[in-house]
């Protein structure tokens, strides 16, 4: 009777202990449910909101707001906001982050794409940048009257033969990024090449957009692609100034998980940066730079990195091979327009650099037009036939077995080089090109094919 009575005391007791454990733990979660920290980093749950399309909606009333606000705010209050924006729409839409990766394809960081932040319109800018791109006049002044003068009138007349299917858009506008993110990750592309002027400055026709890069960064870690620069030819571009370019990119941006780094053959993980015409300065100068003896040698500092030339003319090779480049690259996406773009030529140019340790980047594209911008340029005008001018592109870089390709572009419109999805579309004026008899998303479902079908073929060649 003893035993019993002791045993049941200790099952009682047992329970009751037990009891207050759970409800303790209870407590706790209850707790944690409640707290949302402010500023939770990139992947931490605690930043995910509890009503996640309640979120998205007051993100998008806030964005239209703000940018009802910019026109009137300073800069520095303009960027504050956008950046603020971006960072709450991220937040609102990272619950579907696993989902999406299992149903994109996976980045591959050896093709490269060209990209594109200098489009503005009045929501997010105040007017609208570079859709409302001037006719620019022949180089011969007799030809030049022959053909109109004057600018573009955006929304329904832009500076491209193309439409693009999100309108006349906005770099700034976040839910854009993130589009264009997502169709980048849908083609299998992983490295962004995106194109970049020291801050302060701008091509001719836009506005400086050296501010938005955390912005670009941040959605494509979101989406696990890289990014690197590509260098315009600003106003007094030299050895001096390109060493503090540099040395400023890496430093504000070369800790961001996005930051692209290419694996060398010797194991060194460096920068990547693609110089666009780069043979308008003298190999001297580029010398002084990116060789060891240079007078501002980067090399072998923490500012070392792989550079990357622009290659147009045939004799273009020597000077790259002179001035300390590590590779080049040929951009142009009109077959036969220069040396470099045409494709019989790479073969030779494989087997150069080959021969001279360099890197070869081929540059492929879906096709060119730019009589939008260039009325009279119709000899350069390479017709997509229907998606197969790009293939046949693809094909040309693939028997050459590069270790990058690199893709002309995602949203250069005005060129006409763009995968970026197009609509159809016709306005009183203007009937713009399109894409049919196949649907917007064709050539990245091209490009997505084709970055299957390098991987596959570099398995052989590694073999």
């Amino acid at each position: 009777i003893l035993n019993y009575d002791i045993m049941a005391r200790f099952r009682r007791r047992t329970c009751i202990i037990l009891l207050l454990f759970i409800l303790f733990i209870c407590s706790i979660m209850m707790a944690l449910k409640t707290l949302r920290p402010d500023r939770a980093g990139f992947g931490d749950p605690f930043g995910l909101g509890l009503l996640p399309e309640l979120q998205q909606r007051t993100v998008l009333l806030h964005s239209k707001q703000n940018s009802l606000n910019r026109a009137q705010g300073d800069t520095v209050t303009r960027v504050s906001n956008l950046h603020s924006i971006a960072v709450n729409t991220m937040k609102a839409s990272m619950f579907p982050v696993k989902k999406l990766e299992e149903e994109l394809s996976s980045p591959n960081y050896n093709f490269h794409i060209f990209y594109y932040t200098w489009y503005g319109n009045p929501q997010f800018d105040g007017k609208y940048i570079h859709w409302n791109h001037p006719l620019l006049p022949h180089w011969d002044p007799k030809i030049a009257n022959n053909y109109p003068k004057g600018r573009h009138n955006p929304p329904e007349d832009i500076g491209a033969n193309f439409y693009p299917e999100l309108g006349s858009y906005s770099s700034k506008d976040p839910t854009v990024i993130e589009a264009h993110m997502k169709q980048m990750r849908s083609a299998s592309t992983g490295v962004i090449v995106l194109s970049w002027y020291p801050p302060g400055m701008a091509d001719e026709n836009g506005e400086p957009t050296d501010d938005l890069v955390p912005v670009v960064l941040d959605y494509a870690h979101k989406y696990n692609l890289k990014v690197t620069f590509h260098i315009e030819p600003y106003k007094d571009r030299d050895d001096r100034s390109m060493y503090h370019n540099v040395k400023y990119i890496i430093d504000k941006y070369g800790s961001h998980p996005a930051f692209y780094r290419h694996r060398t053959s010797t194991g060194r993980l460096l920068p990547m940066f693609y110089v666009y015409d780069s043979y308008v300065t003298i190999p001297e100068i580029w010398a002084n730079l990116l060789t060891v003896s240079g007078s501002q040698s980067i090399r072998n500092t923490p500012y070392d990195a792989l550079f990357i030339a622009l290659l147009v003319e045939e004799r273009h090779k020597h000077d790259i091979h002179r001035s300390g480049f590590d590779g080049m690259y040929t951009y142009f996406a009109t077959n036969g327009f220069s040396y470099g773009s045409s494709h019989h030529n790479w073969a030779s140019l494989k087997a150069f650099c080959d021969s001279n340790n360099l890197m070869f980047i081929p540059s492929v594209g879906p096709g060119y037009i730019d009589t939008s911008i260039r009325p009279w340029n119709n000899h350069n005008t390479r017709n997509r036939v229907n998606g197969k001018y790009y293939e046949t592109a693809f094909s040309a870089a693939l028997l050459v077995r590069p270790e990058i390709i690199s893709i002309t572009s995602f949203n250069e419109w005005h060129e006409g080089t763009q995968i970026e999805k197009a609509v159809p579309k016709r306005t009183g004026q203007v009937v713009y090109l399109d894409y049919k008899p196949h649907k917007p998303n064709v050539y990245l479902e091209l490009t997505q094919k084709w970055s299957e079908k390098y991987r596959k073929e570099q398995e052989q060649w590694l073999m």
